[in-house]
């Protein structure tokens, strides 16, 4: 039962190619091989002939979907048009990957994301973290994988996309489940199906029902789990995603042999097996593969189970997929057991010990820890950061506000004493004219008494001179 690793990287093409599906459900492939004829040298070429890539990728079509995205990125290296060379990059590191061809898809994927570093192209930058992750995880490099994915979440939050965000949620939660630690798996899972709910992401919202389930299905908790794989199975039949399906039918089986209901188990199985046979999934086939062998053990065909197991190791390392074989090595030596073949069975147990070691130890645990707490970290220190950027400018804001009052202040004041000073001058001013007028009010006034008394001296002069009335009255008449 380790097929639960899988289901994430359904979302491969969510983030290399979405807008481009509306191709491949409106068959509009020919339409584009008419355009591609009319167009010449261009960036428009270079466009057309990566969504033909995609085209034929999400039809499940590799070859021909390699051929158009490898001519695409010849012209948009000839044109120097590096956005252009991004999209081709990354397209052909999808192809890859679902070819399990891991190191290509490494080499495609990396080289994506050292020009969209170069164009400051944030979005495609996430993206291609995110991919790299998924391919180091499907190679059993947890440590690397929680890396990116870690790179990737921060640069979602960044610029504010939701569905990217509840990617790098999904992602991390895989990596905890295969580690074991299932608290925080469910912790990223369910925060990234409340993401995906909010912007109603149907595909998305079945990825999370299958990432829980898978927990779940790790805890025996059946009823749960399958709660969670039919509600993910109903969703994907809606919208016809036939490698979600697989999946699910995948999940569904191993909580129906964990129940002891083989029969079931099987018939789910083989249904998996046929859609990813179908659809070329390398990785999945495997998975179903194993998944088969380990139910004969316990149908107690062991001879037949070694057949399916021995498939499964084969194709494990073909892709080179650690975790297929871990697994592949685990069951083979419980069939030697069962067959009595123990020094096989020890062999086989062995590697299997190896494996298991190398994906789930001690380093990688504190790796896996050390980049949970440095991403926890630097989101901190960017909040602190930001708080404290919001502080300064509070602070500058009340500083200036604060020395602009006492500017003002100051200049009221100055306003004042101005006013109060020539107040003061305007009152030494009228007391002075005040004094020249009394001044001048006591010159007037001696003025008029010397007059008057002048007048009044003359006027006694005068009467001193003339002869008084009854002096004349009485000589007159002499």
């Amino acid at each position: 039962m380790k097929n639960y690793r899988k289901y994430l990287f359904v979302f491969l093409l969510v983030v290399t190619g979405a807008t481009n599906k509306y191709f491949t459900q409106n068959g509009e492939r020919d339409s584009l091989k008419a355009v591609l004829k009319t167009l010449k040298d261009d960036t428009n070429k270079v466009k057309t002939l990566r969504l033909l890539g995609i085209n034929y990728l999400n039809a499940v079509n590799y070859d021909d979907a390699l051929v158009y995205c490898k001519q695409s990125l010849i012209l948009a290296q000839s044109l120097s048009y590096k956005k252009g060379m991004a999209a081709s990059y990354n397209t052909i590191g999808s192809v890859c990957y679902y070819q399990a061809n891991y190191p290509d898809a490494l080499k495609n994927y990396s080289s994506a994301l050292k020009i969209k570093q170069e164009i400051n192209d944030r979005s495609g930058e996430a993206a291609c973290y995110s991919n790299l992750a998924g391919v180091y995880f499907n190679q059993g490099n947890y440590s690397e994988s929680i890396k990116n994915y870690f790179s990737s979440l921060k640069k979602y939050e960044e610029i504010d996309n939701k569905e990217g965000i509840a990617l790098s949620y999904s992602g991390l939660g895989m990596i905890y489940c295969n580690q074991n630690n299932y608290a925080e798996a469910l912790k990223n899972f369910f925060a990234s199906l409340k993401i995906q709910e909010s912007i109603n992401d149907k595909s998305g919202i079945a990825n999370s029902y299958n990432n829980i389930g898978n927990v779940y299905t790790t805890q025996n908790n059946c009823p749960a789990a399958l709660k969670q794989y039919f509600s993910a199975l109903k969703i994907e039949e809606e919208l016809g995603d036939k490698m979600g399906m697989s999946i699910s039918y995948s999940n569904i089986g191993s909580v129906y042999h964990l129940q002891g209901n083989y029969s079931e188990a099987l018939k789910q199985f083989l249904a998996s097996l046929k859609i990813k046979e179908e659809i070329g999934d390398k990785d999945g086939i495997a998975s179903s593969y194993g998944n088969i062998g380990s139910l004969y053990i316990f149908l107690h065909e062991a001879e037949e189970a070694k057949l399916w197991l021995q498939k499964d190791l084969t194709l494990a390392k073909e892709i080179g997929s650690f975790d297929d074989m871990k697994h592949s090595y685990q069951s083979l030596a419980r069939a030697d057991s069962s067959l009595g073949n123990y020094k096989s069975a020890y062999e086989n147990y062995k590697l299997y010990i190896s494996y298991r070691d190398s994906l789930i130890n001690e380093e990688n645990t504190k790796k896996t820890v050390r980049q949970q707490m440095q991403y926890d970290f630097d989101k901190k220190e960017g909040e602190t950061k930001a708080n404290q950027e919001k502080k300064d400018v509070v602070t500058r804001i009340i500083i200036f506000s604060i020395s602009g009052g006492l500017f003002l202040v100051l200049l009221l004041a100055g306003f004042i004493f101005r006013s109060y000073r020539q107040k003061q001058k305007a009152n030494i001013i009228i007391t002075q004219q005040k004094e020249l007028v009394e001044k001048q009010k006591e010159l007037v006034e001696e003025k008029q008494k010397e007059i008057l008394d002048s007048i009044h001296y003359a006027r006694r002069i005068q009467r001193s001179l003339l002869p008084n009335e009854k002096y004349i009255s009485r000589h007159v008449d002499k």
